[in-house]
């Protein structure tokens, strides 16, 4: 535990990949933590994990370990935070969900800092972090679609292994080793893990992430959908997206093609806004073969933007590039962003 001025923190899912993240981040942002609460399921308390060089002791995940905590971090998943959330706000908490548990919710705000964060304010003790597709998405279109406008969105994701969790991330290390050893590569997490039609992802790809819905689209695909409306309060916006697993580790990329209302627009004013967007940065000189990469991306808060070309048959259609960390700002980040504006605009309190 930590003495100093600050507040009580809670991580709940503390030895997931997000959680361990989640931690990192809140420790090089120098967070004001007094007191630390890392929490898990009964199989991982009694781990250690390492905070500014102390090691704190993982407890388990119950109502009453919520007691005095004012702001929580979830990334344990939906059924857990769906379990526990309300709880850890009937006991003062105010809970930051990265599940999709909430985020749907008419109640609950959806929130990436950089394009709606006076929606924080609007909490009823719960705000939802976005899928880490949408939050690179929205984050890069937000600058466009203030200026310009935005009518249209179609998005191809290659999304990396760890978006599935460590277990996905040495599932692609073993097929991998399988495949140069010329041995048979089992699959047991991806696309679906428990789904009984599986599929290596080591040199491969896949077009399925999540569960397939009624329409035909993934439950990852009508997340991006329905996750970019509500984050960006265009409910009649025309998003399409198709969201593909590919096999590199982390960070996930996006080719994004938009249309906006300004048919005049030119690449240079696009690439000029978002050369001075907050969280973007610009990666676009094709003389130079300059643009984002995964590789590059990993380990970066920020939004990486390039490849921006205008549609050859719109005169309002725009392609942009786009790529993320997926467990920084696509996820553990963007959760500390969020709790840094609660407590910077003193919104922890409705």
């Amino acid at each position: 535990m930590f003495q100093a001025d600050g507040y009580h923190v809670a991580v709940v899912g503390a030895t997931g990949a997000v959680g361990q993240k989640m931690i990192e981040t809140l420790e090089n942002r120098n967070f004001p933590i007094q007191t630390l609460s890392l929490l898990a399921s009964k199989r991982s308390v009694g781990k250690k994990v390492s905070y500014k060089g102390q090691e704190i002791e993982i407890k388990e995940a119950t109502p009453e370990a919520f007691t005095g905590v004012d702001i929580a971090l979830f990334s344990a998943g939906g059924s857990i935070s769906k379990q526990l959330a309300k709880e850890a706000v009937v006991r003062g908490a105010v809970v930051v969900d990265n599940t999709s548990a909430f985020r749907m919710d008419e109640n609950v705000p959806l929130v990436v800092p950089e394009v709606n964060e006076a929606d924080i304010k609007e909490h009823n003790g719960i705000i939802a972090n976005p899928n880490c597709s949408t939050i690179q998405m929205v984050a890069a279109l937000e600058p466009i679609r203030k200026t310009y406008g935005l009518n249209r969105v179609i998005v191809s994701t290659y999304q990396s292994v760890s978006g599935s969790g460590t277990a996905a991330v040495e599932e692609l290390k073993t097929q991998t080793k399988a495949f140069l050893e010329d041995k048979e590569m089992e699959a047991n997490i991806l696309p679906v893990k428990g789904d009984k039609h599986h599929y290596p992802i080591a040199f491969n790809a896949l077009p399925q992430i999540d569960v397939f819905q009624e329409n035909g689209y993934t439950f990852e695909e009508m997340k991006m959908i329905n996750e970019t409306k509500k984050i960006m309060h265009l409910p009649e916006l025309e998003v399409a997206a198709t969201c593909v697993r590919l096999p590199f580790f982390t960070a996930h990329a996006e080719s994004v093609y938009i249309e906006i209302e300004d048919e005049n627009v030119t690449v240079d004013q696009i690439k000029g806004l978002l050369k001075d967007a907050p969280g973007i940065v610009l990666e676009d000189d094709p003389a130079t073969q300059t643009y984002p990469t995964p590789l590059k991306a990993q380990g970066k808060r920020d939004v990486f933007v390039g490849r921006i070309r205008k549609d050859l048959d719109r005169p309002n259609g725009f392609h942009l590039w786009v790529v993320s960390d997926n467990l920084l700002k696509g996820a553990a980040w963007n959760s500390v962003q969020i709790a840094e504006r609660l407590v910077e605009n003193n919104w922890l309190k409705k």
